[in-house]
């Protein structure tokens, strides 16, 4: 059975702030942060007083082959929440790998604890040694407490610091994502069994439930052709699949947590989302996104997610023209093409985090960009290393926006200099 959340719910109920909602007969009551749930309105989101909404913050991974949030040998869930919480943002992308809740199923409903988590994934000696790092540094844990306990305490931080989650299933497989042959790309791929996703899915909402900072969730993380799997790729690597597959996990995640947000991310590592706008046919057949297909819940629960990697583009205008052809569009109601309007957020853009990156055209453009169209954004990545990406252990992040041990940020003038502003354009 799952770990109980109960005292985690209680404890968060003090620490909510105050904000003003309207009433009919003018006069004003109390809402309690995070004031939701929150629903979709057009291009808007909105929190429970009706009030637009736009989310700004950064990804911190918790997928990986230890399958825990990133970071906790180094500094205390608190300190790293603070950190998030010192820029402005309002949100963090908190991503999760399906194999976790595969491996609860398969342990009698009993998650792992994180000391054999760490002992599978970085060996006896490495896995212990990290693992007294962590308990050292998070004294609240022992090495019987579990996975989902972390990111439960996690959940707790952001609720007890303000911040809205974004929870994202980022993977099937625990490991550095993505490639297009790592078995995790596609529906049906090696890894990727779709009757697992949904389950994860269905687990994850209804977990969630406890945690009062969860607002919504990302299906799947930047589907992408299988080409090592050239028969998968001929049958469904495709939007007529997609649409499908999309409509399963966001029946699953509905059904489990009527509250939540959902998020559809795209094709070609979730790139581009042109026909779900355009309203163009789901090809290789004739139908076409109707948002009657999410019952009950597709006029006012569905947001959009894109993503973005053109670090080398030479032009700002050309960047901007790409990134409303590929859906961005859809936050222009009456737009030319525009056949469906939605929020659109872009969950994953990134950089080298140096001293000169920031200052080029791609960098320079999104910060302008993305605030004023009051588009939603999660910068790729908070963390500033990784208890093991790809078979390296403590692997150094040079896009984190932290440094190695999470201590200071990697490059200040990057975060003085445009992401402070970003976060309050975005948010004004």
């Amino acid at each position: 059975m799952k770990p109980s959340l109960a005292l985690l719910a209680l404890a968060s109920i003090g620490t909510a702030a105050p904000s003003l909602q309207s009433t009919q007969d003018g006069m004003s009551k109390r809402a309690t942060w995070p004031n939701g749930p929150f629903v979709t309105s057009g291009r808007w989101i909105h929190d429970a007083s009706g009030q637009n909404l736009t989310y700004a913050g950064t990804n911190w991974p918790g997928h990986a082959d230890v399958m825990i949030p990133e970071g906790l040998q180094y500094q205390s869930i608190e300190a790293i929440v603070q950190r998030v919480k010192s820029l402005g943002m309002n949100t963090v992308r908190l991503t999760f790998a399906i194999q976790m809740v595969d491996e609860i199923y398969a342990n009698g409903g009993e998650d792992i604890t994180i000391e054999n988590a760490f002992v599978q994934a970085l060996g006896q000696s490495n896995g212990t040694r990290v693992l007294n790092q962590v308990l050292a540094k998070n004294p609240q844990f022992s090495a019987s407490t579990t996975r989902l306990q972390v990111f439960d305490a996690v959940a707790e931080e952001l609720n007890k610091q303000q911040l809205y989650i974004h929870l994202d299933n980022h993977i099937s497989k625990g490991m550095w994502c993505c490639s297009s042959t790592d078995g995790n790309s596609w529906w049906g791929d090696t890894y990727f069994s779709t009757s697992n996703w949904v389950r994860g899915l269905s687990y994850m909402a209804e977990h969630g439930k406890a945690w009062p900072a969860l607002m919504s969730l990302g299906l799947r993380n930047e589907p992408r052709d299988p080409t090592n799997n050239p028969s998968l790729s001929r049958s469904s690597y495709n939007w007529q699949a997609w649409y499908g597959f999309m409509r399963r996990g966001a029946d699953a995640v509905h059904a489990a947590h009527p509250d939540l947000l959902i998020f559809l991310s795209g094709l070609n590592f979730d790139t581009y989302l042109t026909p779900v706008v355009q309203g163009t046919a789901l090809t290789p057949g004739n139908g076409r996104f109707n948002r009657a297909d999410f019952a009950g819940y597709g006029d006012d629960k569905l947001v959009l997610e894109l993503h973005n990697y053109e670090t080398g583009i030479g032009s700002c205008g050309t960047l901007q023209g790409n990134l409303d052809r590929n859906g961005f569009q859809a936050l222009q109601p009456g737009g030319s093409g525009v056949a469906n309007v939605f929020p659109v957020m872009m969950t994953e853009f990134g950089f080298q985090m140096d001293d000169r990156t920031w200052r080029g055209v791609y960098a320079s453009c999104l910060a302008q960009y993305l605030p004023a169209r009051k588009a939603g954004w999660t910068i790729w990545v908070l963390a500033g290393s990784y208890y093991v990406r790809s078979g390296i252990q403590d692997y150094d992040e040079s896009w984190g926006l932290l440094n190695h041990d999470w201590s200071e940020w990697r490059s200040q003038g990057y975060v003085d200099g445009a992401l402070k502003g970003m976060v309050r354009d975005t948010l004004s």
